[in-house]
Formats: structure tokens, C-alpha cells, sequence
């Protein structure tokens, strides 16, 4: 088991550099200048040419790609002085040359170009609205659509059948900015039940503290969980529908209705148990999906989150912060089909061999 996860381990670190590597490169082909757009035309060239060494700019691609790398990796190279140590917050493990050092540090994503914030301190603040609109998604997607499922496996070949079938279809075909889109249109504008944009928190003036308060506003987290919600929830109904059909043809279950168990009971605790293996499935991979397919529903619902600050980046070509939030979301991605790998391998040994 232990060389089966490290195999695993392994896999997912050269991913990573791939990931990295490649999204490094789609920016370098990019057009215009991300220092020049963060200056102003006045600015003088020479000050252009410092941020642009500050940034590492200034260098060949191939060593541009090997400084970032340098940057992100936790154990590093760097030099010895006050500003390099101020920079990084690193901890010396040993001396390298006259003015090097191996140091031990959190990766670091530099800082943002137009701000001069840290990505670091960037990607903290927007990933937990994104993390809590995907794990909000995913609830409404598994509940919902469990129980969807279960009924239309009941009432199999009926009215309520096909229609929830043919639900299910429209919903995973339909694009998420569309799905948007409509339910913004309904929900807010049309019924006025909710606001069309906001945040999981929002910020408003206290008068009488003369200070800014957050307070948390879950009314903004309907609307973008009910989008990103449709497609894995019209997943779940279609698998949880098959797998209950297959359940209720076997032998015991029969067995069960003839020794006169109630039911409810022959559904909910003899069918549904046997039928959620491929749900459970489904939703451990979905929650990962869900957290990259929130850029766009943030997007139209100005959710501030860590999609919808990507987005934005991508517009002011702040290289560093598209990066971190890249780099963060795939790192999210490897984690969990690894741990699903790893769940597979502990119950059927037979994924291990393989």
C-alpha cells in the first residue's frame, strides 16, 4: 500500500510541474506589457526596468521559469541577507557558496502586480468563499439529486420517470454561464427573491462603532450554489436511478418485500445503502470540479471569491496571482484523486496490483 501512494505521490508532483510549466508559457505569448499596464505613461523607463527586474522579468524565459520554480518549491536556494530573509520568511538549513543558503519555506507566489499585495495573502482571503459555494453546490447536488434518483427508480417507465430523465439530460448539457444567467434572470429580477450579485460576506459602514464591519450574508450563496449544482446534481439523479433500478432486481430484496418489510425500510435502508457506491463515487470527485467551475458562476454573480479574482487577473495579466490560483485549484485536483485512488486500493486490493 505504501509504495501504491507513494507511486500516486509521485504522479501527482509531475502534474504539478507540468501544470506550471505550461500555464507559465501561455503567458509569455500573451500580448501587451503587465508592468505597463500597471504604471502609468508617465512613469520613466528606468523605473520600468526596476519593477521589471523586481519581477524577474528582466531574465531569459528558461531561467524566468527556474527562478518561479525556485520561488515555489519549499526547499530552495536563496541569497543571504536581511531582504531576501524578509522576503521569503524562510528558515536556514544549511550554507550554500559565499552568499547562498538551502532554506526550508512556505511556497511563495510573490506579489501581485497590481497591488503589490501577496498572492499568498490574496488566495487565503478568496478561497474560502469559493470553497463554501463548491461544498454548498455539492450538498444541494447529492440531496437533491439522491432523492430524485430513488423516486424515479420507484415510479420507472412512468411520467415522473422520463421527465426526471429528461431533466437530468438538459441539465448536464446546459453551460454553466447560461444556467446562470436564467436563474439570475427568475430568481432576482423577474421574483425578486434574491439579490442578483453579493458576496458570502458583506462589508456596510457602522455609525456607530465609525467602522467598517463584515457580516455574513448566506442569501448570496443561494443563487451560484443552485448553478454550479445543476450538472452534478443531474449526474447523481442518472447513476443513483440506475444503480437503485439494478438493486431492486436482486434476490434479496425480494426476499425482504416477502418477509413483509415495510417499504419505506426496503428502500431507504436494504436498496439505497447498496446503490450509493457509484454516488459516493460521483461526488468525491465532483466537489474538486465544482471548486475550477466556480470562476464563471462567480463571474456572472460578482461572488467574490477565488475564481472571480482569477478572472480578473487574467484581464489586468497579473501573472503571479493567475498563477498561485492555478496552481492552488491543481494541487486541490491531485489531492482528492489521490485520496479517491487511495480509497479504491483499500477496498478492492485488486486496484493496487494494477
Amino acid at each position: 500500500m505504501l509504495k501504491f501512494i507513494l507511486k500516486r505521490l509521485m504522479f501527482g508532483f509531475f502534474v504539478l510541474i507540468g501544470v506550471v510549466v505550461v500555464v507559465f508559457f501561455i503567458f509569455q505569448v500573451l500580448p501587451g506589457d503587465p508592468i505597463a499596464m500597471r504604471v502609468n505613461q508617465h512613469t520613466d523607463p528606468e523605473t520600468m526596468e526596476i519593477i521589471r527586474k523586481e519581477y524577474g522579468l528582466d531574465q531569459p524565459k528558461w531561467k524566468q521559469l527556474a527562478l518561479y520554480l525556485n520561488d515555489l518549491s519549499p526547499v530552495s536556494v536563496h541569497e543571504q541577507n536581511d531582504a531576501s530573509e524578509e522576503k521569503y520568511e524562510y528558515t536556514k538549513i544549511m550554507s550554500v557558496g559565499d552568499n547562498s543558503m538551502l532554506v526550508l519555506k512556505y511556497p511563495y507566489f510573490r506579489r501581485s502586480i497590481s497591488n503589490d499585495r501577496r498572492v499568498n495573502e490574496i488566495i487565503a482571503e478568496r478561497i474560502g468563499g469559493t470553497f463554501w459555494l463548491a461544498l454548498s453546490a455539492i450538498l444541494f447536488a447529492t440531496i437533491f439529486g439522491v432523492l430524485m434518483g430513488v423516486y424515479a427508480a420507484i415510479k420507472q417507465n412512468t411520467f415522473v420517470d422520463h421527465l426526471m430523465v429528461i431533466t437530468s439530460v438538459i441539465g448536464i448539457s446546459i453551460p454553466s454561464f447560461v444556467a446562470g444567467a436564467l436563474i439570475a434572470l427568475v430568481f432576482a429580477f423577474q421574483l425578486g427573491w434574491f439579490q442578483a450579485t453579493g458576496s458570502l460576506y458583506e462589508t456596510a459602514f457602522n455609525p456607530h462603532t465609525l467602522q467598517t464591519e463584515k457580516t455574513l450574508a448566506l442569501q448570496n450563496l443561494i443563487l451560484p450554489a443552485l448553478t454550479l449544482g445543476i450538472r452534478p446534481l443531474a449526474i447523481i439523479v442518472q447513476l443513483t436511478r440506475d444503480s437503485m433500478l439494478e438493486v431492486l432486481k436482486q434476490d434479496y430484496m425480494r426476499t425482504a418485500r416477502a418477509k413483509g418489510v415495510s417499504f419505506s425500510r426496503l428502500i431507504f435502508k436494504h436498496g439505497l445503502k447498496n446503490a450509493l457506491n457509484p454516488v459516493i463515487t460521483a461526488v468525491s470527485g465532483w466537489l474538486a470540479q465544482l471548486l475550477a467551475g466556480a470562476f464563471f458562476v462567480e463571474l456572472i454573480f460578482q461572488y467574490k471569491g477565488l475564481g472571480k479574482t482569477t478572472l480578473d487577473a487574467v484581464t489586468e495579466r497579473d501573472f503571479p496571482i493567475v498563477m498561485g490560483a492555478v496552481i492552488v485549484v491543481a494541487i486541490i485536483f491531485i489531492f482528492v484523486n489521490i485520496m479517491v485512488d487511495i480509497l479504491y486500493a483499500v477496498i478492492d486490493p485488486r486496484v493496487r496490483l494494477k
